[in-house]
């Protein structure tokens, strides 16, 4: 398996790998919002000899006292026979990379407080950050791609406009 950047052709199968995970349309409507809308956009799959199982997309938010750029790992989906198998993890780790290599300073997540914290993440409210959704504290998580990034930030974090759309 490898994980490769997204290309249009792959539009299909990302459709119905989110969808299969999520179990609803949500998600993977969400991605062809923030694919025409967001920019930069991180997104990847998980490539297994020509079948894909996975994938992953980054878009930028607004930090509170932070000018440099950060992003917002959403969503991540891995198809359901293949979940709990390092594809998710394979995904988190290339594609916190392929932000810090655009100059992304900070990721936030919204997720599951068991999982993210192997790849530093740690609860936002610990940077003086909040989520603009009603989420409880422990699942709303960001991690600094270079030491000290997140020094000065206060406030609610802000999604891309393509979150509210949905």
């Amino acid at each position: 398996m490898r994980i490769r950047a997204e290309v249009p052709g792959d539009y299909p199968s990302v459709h119905l790998i989110n969808a299969a995970a999520f179990g609803v349309e949500t998600e993977a409507k969400l991605i062809g919002v923030l694919r025409a809308q967001a920019s930069p956009l991180v997104s990847l799959v998980a490539d297994d000899e020509g079948t894909l199982v996975g994938h992953i997309m980054f878009s930028p938010v607004s930090l509170p006292g932070i000018e440099e750029l950060a992003m917002g790992l959403a969503p991540m989906a891995v198809t359901p026979l293949r979940q709990r198998s390092g594809i998710g993890s394979a995904l988190v780790k290339a594609g916190l990379q392929r932000c810090k290599e655009l100059g992304a300073v900070a990721v936030v997540v919204l997720g599951h407080p068991e999982f993210y914290p192997k790849f530093g993440f740690s609860p936002a409210e610990r940077f003086g950050l909040n989520c603009e959704y009603d989420v409880p504290a422990e699942a709303f998580m960001a991690i600094e791609l270079h030491a000290g990034a997140l020094r000065g930030a206060s406030g609610t974090v802000k999604y891309h406009a393509a979150f509210s759309q949905l």
